[in-house]
């Protein structure tokens, strides 16, 4: 049995089909086919069901799999010793973030990160929470950067920086007046929000859903970006509710509009999140030291009450 067998079983298990596999894994799809043959004679078994279509993993071959990924999570682990103890901080890092924290964050720290550590490519993609959370469990992404506490024993989360809450409230709505709001201010009647999908959106239902009255199903408006929600509310739709980094690049006409809550500011918490497995700590390090010193002095709100990202259903 070859580490190089265990990968080939992998990529097969992922793509369900043996010539995407040797696409993947760039040798000749009769190398690995004749590969995995090897590995089940060795193990007197069969790892793949080849008559369905697509490929499907046996009952032995699914627990096979599990153990083949800890196996080879472990083998690169060797070479993650050997980066550290050479002082190496390269090669390629996938990372993956969700929405509504791509667009402010990212500027924020990637130049700075580029420039002090030239030698690791980073790969940054987009992705909701769902999706990061099934990539980083089976080896797609290397971390990510999302909303916490996620209560996944499997992943490890820390933390980047608690990011407020802040309303965005049009000159016309009932709460105007108020120079700061309280979460018992909140009307889910005349709030527009993120549509379905989204962390945020979920936060603020959490944030919600102890007032007096809340419906879940009865909002006016749902957009799949802020820019949006604040065009929306500009029209006299209805107030939203935006993430503190949001806010600093808002148009300096529009400034009026945002209120603070009071303390302790309903938050959402930030982290670098990635796999119990621990590889590539160096890069997650140098990218958590990054990030935290570059927000440190962009959210300097102390008192504040950390509002859960799980969807209702999940956080009951």
């Amino acid at each position: 049995m070859t580490i190089t067998q265990l990968r080939y079983v992998l990529a097969v298990a992922e793509h369900q089909n043996f010539t995407k596999a040797a696409e993947k894994t760039f040798v000749t799809q009769p190398t690995l086919s004749m590969q995995i043959q090897k590995l089940e004679e060795e193990l007197d078994i069969l790892i793949f069901d080849r008559s369905k279509k697509p490929i499907e993993l046996t009952d032995v071959g699914k627990k096979l799999v599990q153990q083949a990924r800890n196996i080879v999570n472990e083998s690169e682990r060797i070479q993650d010793i050997v980066d550290q103890q050479k002082g190496f901080i390269g090669g390629e890092f996938k990372i993956g973030v969700i929405p509504t924290i791509m667009p402010t964050l990212l500027p924020m720290f990637l130049n700075n990160f580029i420039k002090k550590y030239p030698k690791v490519k980073l790969k940054i993609e987009e992705l909701t929470t769902e999706a990061i959370v099934e990539r980083l469990l089976d080896g797609h992404l290397d971390a990510a950067i999302a909303a916490t506490p996620l209560e996944n024993e499997s992943i490890k989360e820390r933390v980047l920086y608690y990011e407020p809450f802040v309303g965005y409230i049009p000159s016309n709505h009932r709460l105007n007046q108020k120079k700061n709001i309280d979460i018992s201010d909140l009307n889910v009647d005349d709030m527009l929000l993120l549509e379905d999908g989204h962390c945020f959106r979920d936060g603020i239902l959490n944030l919600c859903k102890t007032q007096k009255g809340f419906d879940e199903d009865h909002f006016q408006l749902e957009s799949g970006s802020f820019e949006t929600l604040v065009k929306l509310s500009n029209e006299g739709l209805g107030m939203t509710l935006l993430p503190y980094l949001h806010t600093l690049d808002i148009n300096p006409n529009e400034k009026e509009y945002l209120h603070y809550f009071n303390e302790p500011s309903p938050a959402r918490e930030v982290s670098l999140i990635f796999n119990k497995s621990e590889l590539k700590m160096h890069i997650i390090d140098a990218l958590h030291s990054t990030i935290a010193g570059v927000v440190k002095g962009a959210i300097t709100f102390q008192n504040v009450q950390i509002i859960s990202p799980l969807s209702k259903a999940k956080s009951d």
